[in-house]
């Protein structure tokens, strides 16, 4: 009985390593593109001769030479936490709207760039020096890493500008369609020097956004020939509430230490705010968002009563014309398969109530729905309602992860699982197998 037992096991020892190996010989590495979030990368700057500090303390960090050696770490530039630096941080964070040329462009004086495109090296750590807390998709690439994936041979990084954003076909917009274009190029690069094998798109946040754009404007025999799959992680489709709350008050993103309104006027610069806000096709017209001061209740389709509102009425001209046509969009699918890994069951901000006393110069009373923390589920889930059933059949897997916060999606250990599950499905079958 022992002897037949034994060789039972043996039997299944051997079938398994031929499981194995079969499963290896199978195996591809499809290349990967990362696209980040807002505020996901490095970014440097420079300042030459038309920069103007707003302030003594401004001009004394000047005149102290801390810039003299040309480019430095603009984002995330821990000076930031130090309330007296937070306004100079700002100023040479903040866009400026041209209405005349229709963009947006940096300060007078401050010229930037985004360091190591192409490599995941800008998207590991915001701050190198300061990796326990300015890591980011460090995580990530490391389990990337850990199924064989290699930086700049099957493993790219796509960072940007996450200030500036996109506006509709026919508006100019230098940065963002400069973006595109490098990112095209990438995903050409990436397929070309991996004997054509199609690339995932594996984006977080915003870069999901970019992504879709990305394919949406690219021709369709293009998009098939070169992408195989987007991935998209925690990506807010339709907007999120927390857009309106970092308009109206200031949003610290977390960080510590910082007082909202003094970052509040750089934000309101960003053109990616602006295309962060709700999207009515996806929230509604008559769900109330935020209630003012004086009463005034403002949906997803009165965001331009809402500008006027919180005093920023600047924002609605770039907001109407450049934004509006863009998110009218929505319901157009990338034309390829996409999987949304998304947290759920996270305290969420439903509505804002602001109180009379201070008006937006503080911070709201908020009243919590489902998402994950910062993107509203409505907004997460936007996919299977707007793409499912769209012409061409268009497919959608939606992955939910209760308890996973929006930036925890690049972290915790059940979610990386998740994503290196989802990815090791795409490469273990031929190229044509699985959209």
């Amino acid at each position: 009985m022992e002897k037949r037992q034994l060789l039972i096991l043996k039997a299944l020892s051997a079938a398994m390593l031929c499981l194995c190996a079969c499963q290896s010989s199978s195996l591809i590495l499809h290349p990967i593109v990362l696209v980040p979030g807002a505020g996901g990368n490095q970014l440097e700057a420079r300042l030459n001769s038309d920069y103007k500090p707003s302030s003594w303390l401004c001009r004394r960090e000047l005149a102290a030479g801390r810039f003299s050696d040309g480019w430095f770490r603009l984002w995330f530039d821990p000076s930031v936490l130090l309330a007296p630096f937070t306004k100079c941080f700002a100023d040479r964070m903040t866009l400026h709207y041209d209405p005349e040329k229709d963009d947006y462009y940096n300060a007078p004086g401050v010229e930037t760039r985004v360091p190591h495109f192409g490599s995941t090296q800008s998207l590991l750590y915001l701050d190198p020096h300061l990796r326990h807390l300015s890591a980011y998709m460090e995580p990530l690439v490391e389990s990337l890493r850990g199924i064989g994936y290699k930086d700049g041979e099957t493993l790219f990084g796509a960072p940007y500008d996450f200030r500036y954003g996109m506006a509709a076909e026919g508006h100019p917009s230098h940065v963002g369609n400069k973006f595109l274009d490098d990112l095209r190029r990438l995903v050409e690069t990436a397929a070309g020097s991996n004997g054509g094998k199609r690339v995932i798109l594996l984006t977080h946040s915003l870069g999901g956004l970019f992504a879709l754009e990305l394919l949406r404007r690219s021709p369709a025999p293009w998009v098939q020939t070169h992408v195989r799959h987007l991935l998209a992680l925690s990506a807010p489709w339709g907007g999120a509430v927390d857009a309106m709350l970092t308009l109206a008050s200031g949003n610290t993103l977390g960080v510590p230490l910082v007082d909202p309104l003094l970052v509040r006027a750089e934000q309101r610069s960003s053109e990616s705010n602006l295309w962060l806000l709700p999207n009515p096709a996806v929230f509604g017209m008559g769900q109330t968002l935020v209630v003012g001061p004086d009463n005034a209740s403002y949906t997803a389709g009165d965001v331009q009563g809402f500008l006027e509102g919180i005093g920023f009425p600047e924002g609605i001209l770039p907001y109407k014309s450049r934004i509006v046509p863009l998110i009218e969009g929505v319901g157009t699918g990338p034309g390829v398969a996409v999987t949304c890994i998304v947290g759920s069951e996270v305290r969420t901000a439903e509505r804002l109530v602001y109180g009379r006393e201070r008006g937006f110069d503080e911070q709201p009373e908020v009243v919590y729905g489902d998402g994950d923390g910062t993107v509203n589920m409505v907004s997460l889930l936007a996919p299977e309602r707007l793409w499912k059933d769209a012409e061409g059949g268009q497919e959608v897997k939606v992955i939910k992860l209760p308890g996973v916060s929006h930036a925890a999606v690049l972290k915790d250990r059940d979610a990386l699982e998740r994503i290196i599950g989802e990815v090791s499905r795409l490469n273990s079958y031929g190229d044509e197998a699985v959209a």
